[in-house]
């Protein structure tokens, strides 16, 4: 054996919010482990040194290996642990084992999965039951899993990526499209990432998926129409007319199918009237294709998140034509022909923005007019101004970036507060004047 081999210890591989959940939780049931990071923030340093753990040497072995979302699977040091006998798993794995009895919905998708995630969870609520939502979405899983009854997980493919065995009674697949090749390579490989929500499950589990997708599964196959929010049966719940601004159909019918699914696995009936009143209470989740001004008869729309195909798409599909689109940050890959379709007749200018803006400006084919700033702040100050100007007669400007946006931002949650703030300035100013 190795000098110095930790044969029952465990490491923590990256911090950030997922690593900070996984700490806590393991210091909350009384455990130790190492941590490792490459960088890691301040707040992560001063955790570490409150809970008495000392930074770990990938070196060593370790019975376990919790590694972050943000690690990639193949990542070296991984590989490395792995030899020598580390089982790699994620917060979610960990989450699962801890608490075998806690039931558990999950959800993943290309698009839609946190809106869904958050919806499944609110039904749920409205059903008698403490339902909370964590995972990929605020906050981490495990940071939930003790006060809930039931917990709705968003699953991303890098959290999918490190789960060996779990197995979830309700899973939901919103839609597969294409993502993160710069991280997974290829297409199969991110979908068969996607696909692990549905490897453990067993006859008696449910997976929830869109009417024109079919995938290898265990599981009994409930399948949403957005044309119709109805139960297993076929019992009408409610129009999509009927719905909240904001609350998309596809996303209302999966989080119905997965809401009843859990009820019956739970041994409860579920309620069409209850569902009901419940979907027409729902918000849509802050950030995602939400209004935040209006401005002279112009809609300033949200969407920062929207970066994959599908999600960027969607919102086109949604916002009321004439549009100025925001287009930037940095390019990530995404498939741009379906966009240059969606766009067609609807939109009136592109506003690019940031790293790669232009060029994907540029192929999109559409009219454009590039703007820039000293930091992110003042360039999207510039993009805000610039879309309000390409719509004198009134449209919606929106911001669907299609990049990422660490060429200008911490992430796409500042960069969407940054268009919230300069879009509430000028509706700021007009009340003035």
């Amino acid at each position: 054996m190795v000098e110095g081999v930790k044969r029952d210890g465990v490491l923590v591989y990256g911090l950030g919010r997922s690593g900070r959940g996984v700490a806590r939780f393991l210091a909350r049931e009384g455990k130790q482990a190492d941590w490792t990071d490459a960088r890691p923030a301040p707040e992560d340093e001063a955790l570490m040194a409150e809970l008495g753990w000392t930074r770990g040497d990938v070196t060593q072995a370790y019975s376990t290996v919790v590694a972050a979302p943000g690690v990639p699977i193949d990542h070296p040091d991984l590989e490395r642990l792995r030899a020598v006998g580390a089982e790699v798993i994620g917060e979610v794995t960990l989450a699962a084992r801890a608490r075998p009895t806690l039931p558990m919905v999950g959800v993943t998708g290309t698009a839609g999965k946190g809106s869904t995630t958050v919806l499944i969870a609110h039904l749920l609520r409205a059903c008698g039951l403490n339902a909370l939502e964590g995972g990929n979405i605020d906050p981490p899983l495990l940071d939930v899993v003790d006060r809930a009854e039931v917990a709705v997980a968003e699953l991303s493919s890098f959290q999918l990526e490190r789960v060996p065995g779990l197995r979830l009674p309700v899973a939901v697949i919103t839609n597969l499209g294409l993502d993160h090749l710069d991280r997974h390579g290829t297409p199969a490989a991110y979908h068969a990432a996607k696909l692990n929500i549905t490897a453990a499950q067993q006859e008696s589990d449910v997976l929830v998926l869109p009417a024109d997708l079919t995938v290898p599964t265990r599981a009994q196959v409930r399948r949403f129409d957005p044309a119709r929010l109805a139960l297993a049966d076929g019992t009408s719940v409610l129009s999509p007319a009927d719905l909240p601004a904001g609350i998309h159909p596809a996303n209302a019918a999966a989080a119905l199918l997965a809401a009843e699914a859990l009820l019956v696995h739970l041994g409860r009936a579920a309620d069409p009237g209850l569902l009901a009143a419940a979907l027409q209470s729902a918000q849509p989740v802050a950030g995602r294709f939400e209004t935040v001004a209006q401005v002279a008869g112009v809609t300033f729309i949200e969407d920062s998140i929207a970066t994959r195909t599908l999600a960027v798409q969607a919102a086109l599909d949604r916002a009321h034509p004439p549009v100025a689109w925001l287009v930037g940050g940095r390019d990530k890959g995404a498939e741009l022909a379906p966009l240059r379709q969606a766009a067609q007749g609807r939109v009136t200018q592109v506003i690019a923005f940031g790293e790669d803006g232009e060029a994907l400006a540029r192929s999109l084919g559409l009219p454009y007019r590039v703007v820039t700033g000293e930091d992110g702040e003042a360039t999207m100050r510039a993009a805000v101004q610039a879309g309000l100007e390409a719509l004198p007669d009134g449209g919606t400007v929106l911001l669907a970036p299609v990049g990422t946006s660490f060429d200008q931002f911490r992430d796409y949650k500042a960069r969407g507060e940054s268009f919230r703030r300069a879009a509430q300035a000028l509706a700021a100013g007009q009340a003035e004047a």
